[in-house]
């Protein structure tokens, strides 16, 4: 009967939009079972999830390392270690809780490995072939420490696969902060959390998958793991003024690329026509780019043009800006555009007047560092809750925020924020946040609202790092280059 009560397990994966829950959510998840439900029965369903997860990672795995914390989270693993005794295999289980203190779940779970025959030591043992993670879950307000902090340190160092419950011992749920095991598997149990797609997360969680144990939670999600953006579609009966008119400002001198990449990546991106305001007036054209169109950035009318501002800027980009957060049509702010901004009362005035002009909309594109500068805060104080720093500079601010970085986050004012689930390590080198900002633009240039014109874009940037083949270098100009 049991069995027939556990809904399919799942695969995380960017083919669609997951919800997100923070950790109040999932309590309240948890007593509204546990009123539903008789005694044990989410434990029971946790672990049998496991057990099955387990042998569908390493389905010829006898030994199995099976390391419990000393709370429910520990239940789990040992309800876990039950059923793999029962089914043949070889679970060893090194347990930091005790009959005397362990919660009653834990505590029934643990006699039920007992009387099953699972083996219980002091120690992990010398060889396994498969590691299960069950030290620490949602309630841990510390890192792991003591043996504890060994056990974690042994699964980091070997070269079996772990699968940790829940989420990996020692990360922030809800902020993906904290040092932590890193899984190649984790089975998030009944919701999503956001810390495992963001900050340290998306490093320690390995695939994720997820069983709400037959339960659905009716909190609002505190954040969506972002989907595909809807296709587009170009009418036969259009022409390029159909698509807009990008303007890129930027390029100082000795900067000059920062400039041409955000607008080859707006051309790229479906732009109807691309316009380039250099910075460096020495530079005349670009013969690579025939399609741009370079001009003195003083020239432009920016007034029917969509903006992408700050791109190779230096302190030069100073003198553009109150005209451009007064008369673009719309506006991404990337680079040195946002630590002028930082420095500058008047110039965040200007944009929070801006802001109240619901037609002329903006969009900032700071990495960790910049928008620390933003917030007068710190690089760490900003990557210790991403989600909270998005959603701060959103408000501050009142436009869409897209907090680069592992698992970028896409925050506005009255919208629920969205965590990017794509992109890699590959996309760490000179250049590609400007490709991101001129793709920002091309979709606001195309008439998609900001919020959605940032979120795209994340998607496609990062799904076209995924994508590129292993053994082709992947830079910012051929990515510019790309389109999906």
């Amino acid at each position: 009967m049991l069995r027939g009560t556990i809904a399919a397990m799942q695969a995380v994966t960017p083919e669609r939009s997951w919800p997100l829950f923070d950790v109040t959510a999932t309590r309240r998840l948890e007593q509204a079972a546990a009123a539903r439900f008789p005694a044990h029965t989410l434990m029971q369903r946790a672990g049998l999830a496991t057990a099955r997860l387990a042998l569908a990672i390493a389905p010829h795995a006898r030994r199995i390392w099976i390391a419990c914390g000393p709370g429910n989270n520990g239940g789990d693993g040992l309800e876990a270690a039950m059923h793999l005794q029962r089914w043949g295999k070889q679970p060893l289980v090194t347990w930091l809780g005790d009959e005397n203190h362990a919660p009653a779940d834990a505590l029934a779970s643990f006699r039920n490995a007992r009387d099953a025959g699972v083996e219980f030591a002091a120690q992990p043992p010398e060889a396994y072939a498969l590691c299960i993670d069950a030290l620490l879950g949602i309630g841990a307000s510390r890192a792991p420490d003591g043996k504890m902090a060994d056990w974690v340190a042994r699964m980091n160092a070997g070269t079996v696969p772990v699968l940790s419950i829940d989420l990996p011992s020692g990360l922030g749920a809800d902020t993906g902060g904290g040092s932590s095991v890193l899984a190649s598997h984790t089975l998030a149990l009944l919701a999503l959390k956001p810390g495992l797609f963001t900050a340290q997360g998306r490093d320690a969680s390995g695939q994720v998958w997820l069983d709400d144990l037959g339960l659905a939670c009716a909190d609002a999600p505190v954040a969506w793991l972002q989907g595909p953006p809807a296709p587009g579609h170009r009418a036969h009966a259009s022409h390029k003024g159909s698509y807009g008119d990008v303007a890129v400002i930027g390029g100082a001198p000795g900067m000059v690329g920062a400039a041409l990449l955000a607008a080859c990546a707006a051309l790229h991106s479906g732009a109807g026509r691309v316009f380039v305001g250099l910075l460096d007036a020495a530079a005349t054209h670009d013969p690579g780019q025939p399609e741009l169109m370079l001009r003195p950035w003083r020239s432009l009318d920016m007034a029917s043009l969509h903006l992408a501002c700050g791109c190779g800027g230096g302190d030069a980009i100073r003198a553009a800006l109150p005209q451009a957060l007064s008369g673009a049509l719309s506006l991404v702010l990337d680079a040195d555009a946002l630590n002028a901004l930082a420095a500058d009362n008047q110039l965040q005035t200007l944009l929070q007047a801006r802001s109240r002009r619901h037609n002329r909309p903006t969009v900032l594109t700071p990495h960790p560092l910049e928008a620390a500068r933003l917030l007068a805060s710190t690089t760490a104080q900003v990557q210790a809750d991403r989600l909270a720093a998005a959603g701060e500079l959103a408000q501050r601010f009142g436009c869409t925020v897209l907090l680069k970085g592992s698992g970028s986050v896409i925050a506005a004012p009255g919208s629920t924020p969205v965590v990017n689930p794509t992109g890699n390590a590959r996309l760490a080198s000179a250049g590609t946040g400007d490709v991101l900002a001129g793709m920002v633009a091309a979709r606001l240039a195309a008439g998609a609202p900001a919020f959605d014109a940032a979120a795209a874009a994340a998607y496609v940037h990062g799904l076209a790092a995924d994508r590129w083949p292993a053994t082709s270098p992947l830079t910012a100009s051929a990515l510019a280059r790309t389109s999906i």
